[in-house]
């Protein structure tokens, strides 16, 4: 038997999605405001190391995701 659910965590809530989804589903289901938040670039979605995610990457099972805020470089700023 095929399980048709896959189990992953953001913002350290767990959620399970149908099998499937992406990434943006996963967190569409658990935070609908912070979904709108990346499709407008005001958040963005990152993996559990801090780095960025594309919010069409199809999800695995046990995934960490967390949803954190752009922040903008100011020009001539210098690393």
């Amino acid at each position: 038997m095929v399980n048709a659910d896959v189990r992953v965590y953001v913002n350290e809530r767990g959620v399970s999605v149908p099998a499937g989804s992406r990434a943006l589903d996963a967190v569409r289901a658990l935070f609908p405001d912070e979904a709108a938040g990346i499709d407008e670039g005001r958040l963005r979605l990152t993996d559990s190391r801090g780095l960025p995610v594309a919010t069409d990457e199809a999800l695995v099972n046990g995934a960490i995701y967390r949803v954190v805020a752009v922040r903008e470089r100011l020009d001539g700023a210098t690393a």
